[in-house]
C-alpha cells in the first residue's frame, strides 16, 4: 500500500501543469527564464544535450594522457645444472602460493595411432594418485587444506599446477613432487577418462560452432597434420597404460620442464626447496618436436549439412603467421581495424549497417611457434548465408584496395595499447607470460617490444600486410547450416564441396 500510495504521489507531481503568474504574457516571463526563441544556438543546443555547432562534444574534449612507461616486474629466473628452469615470482598481497610446471609434448606429439593418448595422459595422471595415494585420497588431503594439484594436457604440453594457503605450502608441496615423480595411472581411472571421451566424440556433431572450429583448422593445416587431428573411438582404445607410462618416462625430465612459482614466499628459501626436491634428478633429453609441412587451404565452397539448425556458420579460412614474422605487429592493428571488434569495418557493416550476422570478426592469426589460422568468421540466419559471404568479401576487398585511415589506425593502436595493460596487471599474468616466452624462444622483454612494435606501425604498414595476408580469392569457405533455408544456393559462389562428419563407429561394432 505504501508502494502505491508513493507511484500515486509521483504520478501527481509529474502530470501537475505549471503554475502562471497573473497577467504574464507567457510562462519565460513568469518564471524569469528566456524565450526560446532568444536564446543563441550554442546554448540552446548545450541545454538540450545535443552538439554544439563549432564546438566538439565533451568526450573529445578530455585529455588522454599518455601511457606510462610499461615495465612489469620481472620474476628471478633460475636454471639448474641439469637443465630445469625455474621462474620466481614473489607477491606478498596474499597468503597463497601458486605453481605450475610445464613441461614440452603435447598433442602433436602423440603417435596417430593413438590420438588422444594425451588427453588422457592430462587427466590420469592426477585422477590415477600416486603409488601411495589414490586419486580419491588425494581428494580428501587436498580440499581439508583448501588446496589443489592437478593436470592437464594441451597441443604442445603437459600441465601440473598446484595452489595452496602460506601455511599449507610444506604440506602440498610434497603431494605434487610425488605425483611428479611417481604416478600409478590406474586402470580403473583409464577406463573412466576413456568412457568420458567417447562420450564427447558421441555428441562432437551437436554444436555448430564445435564443428566449424574442428573443419577449418582440418582445411587450414589438413586433416592428418597434427595440428588438426581429432581422437576417435579406435584411437581412443588403443591407448594403454603402458603408453601413458612411457610418454611420463620420456617428457617429464628437468630438460623439458619450466616452474613457476608466484606468491607469499621468500625466493631465496623456494629455491632451496627446488633444488633439494628436483636439483639431483638426472637432466634427461629435451624433446624435439616433429617439423611439421604447412601449405595454403586449397580454395573452394565447403559445406557440411546439418539440417536441424535455422543458421549458418561461415569460416573463410587461410593460413596465418607466427609472432616471429616481423609483419606480427602490423598485422595485429590490421586485424583490429577489420575485425578485432564493435568499432571494426566488418562488425559495423555486416551487423549494424546491413543486419546480416549474430557475431562477426576475425583477421590473419598467429600461434608462437607455428602458422596460425587467418579466419573471418559470422553467424548469420539461413536465408542470408550467401549475402554474408558476399558482405565479407567486399570488406576484405575494400582494405586491400582502399586502404586504411590515420584515424582508424590511432583507434585501434589505442585499444590494443589499452588493454594490453590489463592483461599484464598481475604478477601472476606477468610470470605466465615470461614462461611462455622461455619455452617458445622469444626475448625476455618481448611484452616491452609488443607494446614499442604497435606504436611504431605506420598507416603504409598495415596497407603493405593488408595486400600481403589477405587474399580472399584464394581463401576455403567453409559453410555448416541447413541447405534447405539458404535464400541463394550456395552454388552461385562456386563448385561446392561437401564435407562428411560422421563418426566412425567403435572397434568391433557392427
Amino acid at each position: 500500500m505504501r508502494i502505491q500510495l508513493l507511484v500515486a504521489s509521483l504520478l501527481l507531481c509529474c502530470c501537475a501543469a505549471p503554475a502562471q503568474t497573473t497577467g504574464a504574457k507567457n510562462p519565460t516571463q513568469a518564471t524569469g527564464a528566456q524565450n526560446p526563441a532568444q536564446i543563441p544556438p550554442a546554448r540552446s543546443a548545450q541545454r538540450r544535450g545535443l552538439p554544439t555547432p563549432g564546438i566538439p562534444p565533451s568526450w573529445k574534449r578530455v585529455t588522454v594522457r599518455p601511457l606510462r612507461e610499461f615495465k612489469p616486474q620481472e620474476p628471478k629466473r633460475i636454471q639448474f645444472e641439469n637443465g630445469l628452469i625455474v621462474f620466481l615470482q614473489e607477491d606478498h598481497e596474499l597468503p597463497l602460493i601458486d605453481g605450475t610446471i610445464r613441461i614440452r609434448g603435447g598433442s602433436r606429439d602423440e603417435p596417430a595411432p593413438k590420438i588422444g593418448l594425451v588427453t588422457i595422459y592430462g587427466e590420469v595422471w592426477r585422477t590415477g594418485g600416486t603409488k601411495t595415494r589414490t586419486g580419491d585420497q588425494l581428494d580428501d588431503f587436498l580440499e581439508s587444506r583448501a588446496a589443489r594439484v592437478e593436470t592437464s594436457g594441451s597441443l604442445d604440453s603437459t600441465f601440473l599446477a598446484w595452489s595452496s594457503l602460506k601455511e599449507q605450502f610444506d604440506q602440498v608441496f610434497p603431494v605434487m613432487v610425488d605425483l611428479l615423480q611417481n604416478p600409478e595411472f590406474r586402470e580403473d581411472k583409464i577406463k573412466l577418462a576413456k568412457n568420458q571421451i567417447d562420450s564427447v566424440i558421441s555428441r562432437r556433431n551437436d554444436d555448430i560452432d564445435e564443428i566449424a572450429g574442428r573443419e577449418s583448422a582440418k582445411l587450414a593445416y589438413g586433416g592428418d597434420s597434427p595440428y588438426a587431428r581429432t581422437p576417435e573411438y579406435a584411437t581412443i582404445a588403443a591407448v594403454t597404460r603402458d603408453d601413458l607410462i612411457n610418454w611420463h618416462q620420456r617428457t617429464v625430465v628437468p630438460a623439458n620442464m619450466i616452474i613457476g612459482i608466484t606468491g607469499d614466499f621468500d625466493s631465496a628459501a623456494m629455491e632451496q626447496k627446488l633444488r633439494q626436491a628436483f636439483g639431483q634428478l638426472p637432466k634427461g633429453e629435451r624433446l624435439q618436436s616433429t617439423q611439421t609441412p604447412f601449405r595454403r587451404p586449397r580454395p573452394g565452397v565447403y559445406f557440411i549439412e546439418k539440417d536441424d539448425v535455422n543458421q549458418s556458420d561461415i569460416s573463410m579460412i587461410d593460413l596465418g603467421i607466427d609472432r616471429h614474422n616481423p609483419d606480427y605487429f602490423a598485422v595485429v592493428a590490421m586485424n583490429e581495424i577489420l575485425g578485432g571488434g564493435f568499432s571494426s569495418r566488418l562488425f559495423a557493416k555486416i551487423r549494424t549497417k546491413e543486419g546480416l550476422a549474430y557475431a562477426v570478426g576475425g583477421g590473419v592469426g598467429s600461434s608462437f611457434d607455428h602458422p596460425g589460422i587467418a579466419r573471418i568468421g559470422l553467424s548469420t540466419k539461413s536465408a542470408t548465408t550467401v549475402r554474408s559471404i558476399e558482405a565479407v568479401h567486399e570488406e576484405l576487398s575494400r582494405i586491400i584496395t582502399d586502404g586504411v585511415t590515420a584515424d582508424e589506425l590511432k583507434k585501434a593502436k589505442d585499444s590494443i595499447l589499452n588493454s594490453f595493460i590489463f592483461e599484464f596487471d598481475s604478477k601472476d599474468k606477468v610470470l605466465a607470460e615470461r614462461m611462455r616466452y622461455e619455452f617458445y624462444g622469444y626475448p625476455p622483454n618481448f611484452l616491452e617490444l609488443f607494446r614499442a612494435g604497435i606504436e611504431k606501425v605506420t598507416t603504409e604498414d598495415v596497407n603493405r600486410v593488408a595486400k600481403k595476408y589477405l587474399h580472399p580469392e584464394q581463401m576455403a569457405i567453409l559453410v555448416v547450416g541447413n541447405s534447405r533455408e539458404f535464400g541463394h544456393p550456395l552454388s552461385s559462389l562456386g563448385t561446392v564441396i561437401p564435407i562428411d562428419v560422421s563418426i566412425p563407429g567403435k572397434p568391433g561394432s557392427m
